[in-house]
Formats: structure tokens, C-alpha cells, sequence
């Protein structure tokens, strides 16, 4: 089992490697943008309006589900994860002094999982199963979740690894609230 670990783990560095060498100016900025959970608020605003006016579920549903999607996909990041396993991120990784291409803050001191993949793949899933026969375009929230998760290793504080596992967990956590909210006395009645 030592073995295998060491070899995900090396295939993981490897991989971070190339995709956190494609820098320039103009692309760190708009990396820095895309990571930056405030630059989303126009975004979670409509998705919220969305969700409240054409969700699946009661409007007050929806706010719990909400609340509850985002409690449990970030705390499994990073009140459990993160201390538990105790991976270092990146910037942090000694073998890798001089490697990484830092850009902004390192951040907390452990990386996995990541708690930005985990929430916006649990907000993607979420909305996507909520408001897919409303919206055609919805599934491009896996898209934008994508988006943010290779932010993430693209700035040096995540390895792909990390990423993949707060989607997985983001995934897990938003099919898990829809079919919560799914059970007959949450649906809307369409009466």
C-alpha cells in the first residue's frame, strides 16, 4: 500500500509541475480574479434568485439545502481533511523550494482537499440537479467549478490531487442535499 501512495503521490507532483508552469503577467491576474470567491457574487446571487424562484424544492428548502451543502462539502475539506492528513500545499512542499510558481498567497498550511473545488463543485452539482430542465445551459457550472479548481493549482497552493478530491467531495455532497431535498414533503407542489 506504501508503494501505490508513493507512486499516486509522485504522479500528483509531476502533474502539478505542468500545470503550474504555464505562466504570464496577464494570466496570473485573471487566475488571481477567478479564485477570488468575491469576484462570484453577481453569480451566486442569480444562482440563489434561480434556485428560490425554479428550484425543485420549497424556497425554504433550497435555503437550508444551501446551507447545509456548503457546511458539509467545506468542513469535510477543511475541518476534517486538511488536519487529518496533514498534506502539505505546495508552496509549503520543501522538495519543491524554487519549483512553484507562487502567485499571491500560499495559504493555510495543508492542502488536501481543497475547500475552493469542494464548494463550487457541491454548488455546480447542486444547482445542476435543482434547475436542469429550466436552464439548457446550466451544466456549464461544471465548467466554471473546473475553472476554479485549476485556478487553484495554477497559483501554486494546490496539487491536482487535492483538487480532485474536494470535486469529488463537492460531487458526493450535492447529489446527497438534491436527493434530501427530493423526498416528497420537500418538492414543490406543482398545483
Amino acid at each position: 500500500m506504501g508503494k501505490l501512495i508513493e507512486t499516486l503521490e509522485s504522479w500528483d507532483h509531476s502533474l502539478f509541475k505542468f500545470l503550474n508552469g504555464f505562466h504570464n503577467s496577464f494570466t496570473d491576474e485573471v487566475m488571481l480574479v477567478i479564485t477570488e470567491k468575491y469576484t462570484w457574487i453577481p453569480l451566486y446571487a442569480f444562482l440563489l434568485y434561480a434556485l428560490i424562484r425554479f428550484g425543485k424544492a420549497k424556497p425554504l428548502f433550497i435555503l437550508l439545502g444551501i446551507i447545509l451543502l456548503i457546511t458539509i462539502a467545506d468542513q469535510t475539506a477543511s475541518g476534517l481533511l486538511k488536519p487529518w492528513v496533514e498534506r502539505l500545499r505546495p508552496c509549503y512542499e520543501p522538495s519543491l523550494e524554487g519549483i512553484v510558481n507562487l502567485v499571491g498567497a500560499c495559504g493555510g498550511r495543508f492542502g488536501f482537499a481543497s475547500s475552493h473545488a469542494a464548494n463550487t463543485m457541491a454548488l455546480a452539482c447542486f444547482c445542476y440537479l435543482q434547475l436542469n430542465t429550466r436552464f439548457n445551459w446550466i451544466w456549464l457550472l461544471f465548467v466554471w467549478a473546473v475553472l476554479v479548481g485549476y485556478s487553484r493549482i495554477y497559483l501554486g497552493v494546490h496539487y491536482p490531487g487535492d483538487v480532485l478530491t474536494g470535486m469529488f467531495i463537492g460531487l458526493v455532497s450535492g447529489i446527497g442535499i438534491h436527493k434530501l431535498l427530493s423526498s416528497t414533503q420537500l418538492q414543490r407542489s406543482n398545483g
